[in-house]
């Protein structure tokens, strides 16, 4: 959590001010938002308990993954002709269906 510091003595430091820390053993994270999906891998994850609420701090490696509609992935698939798995895939890489199914028709 903090760099040159022991664990050990920030939760000490910690209870003393009220707060209690829990590390949660995560093998990923994910964050959904309205465009995007934010993936942590290999996070470290604490819960920290302070004044009621709860709050987690979570570091890692970040991926940010660009949301699919289903309808996009349909529409895709009709019109180029192939399968769902292929049109995810193009949507993914192109993140744009005319282009999607353009790329699927070469």
């Amino acid at each position: 959590m903090f760099p040159n510091i022991n664990p050990k003595q920030i939760e000490k430091i910690a209870r003393k001010m009220g707060m209690e820390m829990e590390n949660i053993t995560a093998t990923e994270v994910v964050i959904k938002t309205d465009g995007k999906d934010i993936v942590i891998k290999n996070p470290q994850v604490s819960k920290i308990r302070m004044q009621g609420q709860e709050t987690f701090q979570i570091s890692g490696e970040v991926i940010e993954q660009e949301n699919i509609r289903e309808e996009d992935v349909q529409l895709v698939m009709q019109k180029a002709g192939i399968s769902k798995e292929e049109a995810e895939k193009l949507l993914k890489e192109t993140g744009d269906i005319v282009l999607a199914i353009k790329k699927a028709k070469k």
